[in-house]
C-alpha cells in the first residue's frame, strides 16, 4: 500500500545538495528528504515526551544523561560504520 504523497519546493544551501546528490540517484533525493524530515519528526516528538517526563518526574540525572549520550553516539557510530561500508560495497561493485 502505498502512501499519497505531494509535490513541495524547498529551498537548501547548494552545496549541500551536491553533496547529497553524490550519494543518491534523482529518485533518491526525495527518499532521502523524507527519510530526513521524518527523523527530525521523530526526535521533536521525543523531545516532546522528554519534557512531559521531566515535569512529570523530575530532571533527568547527570549520570543518566551522560551513560544516555555515550550509547547515542555509540549507535551513531555504528550507523556511521554501516554506511561506510555501503559505500564500499557499492564503490568496489
Amino acid at each position: 500500500m502505498s502512501m499519497a504523497t505531494k509535490k513541495v519546493t524547498i529551498t537548501i544551501p547548494e552545496d549541500l545538495l551536491e553533496e547529497i546528490r553524490a550519494e543518491v540517484d534523482e529518485r533518491g533525493i526525495s527518499a532521502y528528504f523524507t527519510e530526513a524530515v521524518r527523523q527530525k519528526r521523530d526526535r521533536d516528538l521525543l523531545a516532546e515526551l522528554f519534557d512531559w517526563l521531566q515535569e512529570e518526574y523530575g530532571p533527568v540525572s547527570e549520570s543518566a544523561r551522560a551513560a544516555a549520550w555515550a550509547e547515542l553516539a555509540e549507535i551513531d557510530a555504528e550507523h556511521e560504520t554501516r554506511r561506510a561500508s555501503a559505500r564500499e560495497s557499492e564503490d568496489a561493485a
